[in-house]
């Protein structure tokens, strides 16, 4: 099940909350009991082989050489 973090508005504490997808965007209490929350972004970390191996990932991005930056 995925992990969703939220941060209070009331009291500024960020905590995460593991619930189905399907609940992600429903309300959360936070601990120390507010109601006032919102769902932050979260990014995700990939590796695979590439990242494990130290051989650089292709395209995409500067400077993954799809850019046409030369680098």
């Amino acid at each position: 099940m995925p992990r969703y973090e939220y941060r209070c508005r009331a009291c500024g504490e960020t905590f995460e909350q593991t619930r189905p997808m399907s609940e992600s965007a429903e309300p959360a209490t936070c601990p120390a009991g507010h109601a006032d929350t919102v769902k932050l972004l979260s990014t995700v970390a990939v590796g695979g082989r590439a990242a494990q191996s130290g051989t650089p990932g292709g395209g995409g991005g500067c400077c993954g050489g799809a850019c046409g930056c030369g680098g």
